[in-house]
């Protein structure tokens, strides 16, 4: 695909603060929550969060060898600033061509793979900027799941990679403005997220106020005598 739409997401002001990663899959999942997250700082564990952080920390520890051919870096710092964007990848593997080395992301993930596209769209976002950096095509990469003990290999067809400047786009929008979208209808993912209880997605579409106002009535109603 052509670079039109990346240049147009790059139209970043100077100095402002790159995306993380990270925060690509979060969008992809709810958009809100990656606001309150990477925007708010606001962040709660759970068990699926804690089982994350923990395989993550081995996987993002700095280092390289060579084994068969193909050197392994992993806790590679990654980056585009065209696309302002940053990061660290858990591993890629730089594969040896006639005409040079030519990189395979691969994104450490706990459970096993998911319905939606999150996980996908973060490592798109890491062939893109592995892309920038080495000048060279990434044609695929793959997410390894602890659960299953499997790699699924992905292919960054052109379908992947413009859902991924998409989700980048939105959330350079959001960085832009610093404004958190608001609650969307109360959806079955919910459940899973961590952030449910700060997100209260359960009042999306309410009369906010006017609840307030109604509960406030009725305390003041309980304390008369």
């Amino acid at each position: 695909m052509d670079g039109q739409g990346a240049t147009s997401i790059a139209s970043q002001e100077p100095g402002s603060e790159p995306i993380p990663l990270s925060a690509l899959q979060h969008a992809v999942y709810c958009l809100r929550q990656a606001a309150l997250i990477h925007l708010e700082r606001l962040w709660e564990e759970n068990r699926f969060t804690a089982e994350g952080h923990v395989l993550h920390v081995v996987a993002d520890k700095p280092g390289s060898r060579r084994a068969r051919g193909v050197r392994r870096v992993t806790g590679l710092a990654l980056g585009a600033p065209r696309l302002g964007l940053a990061g660290v990848a858990d591993l890629v593997e730089f594969r040896q061509e006639a005409d040079g080395e030519t990189a395979f992301p691969v994104e450490y993930k706990r459970g096993k793979p998911k319905l939606h596209r999150a996980d996908e769209v973060q490592l798109c976002a890491q062939a893109l900027c592995l892309e920038e950096m080495t000048g060279r095509p990434v044609s695929a990469g793959a997410l390894f799941y602890a659960e299953t003990k499997r790699r699924v290999e992905v292919p960054f067809d052109d379908e992947l990679r413009r859902l991924t400047l998409q989700v980048v786009s939105e959330l350079a929008e959001v960085f832009r403005t610093r404004s958190t979208p608001p609650p969307t209808v109360h959806r079955s993912r919910c459940r899973a997220c961590s952030l449910i209880d700060l997100c209260k997605p359960d009042l999306a579409g309410r009369d906010v106020r006017g609840w307030r106002r109604r509960m406030v009535d009725r305390l003041i109603a309980e304390a008369l005598p």
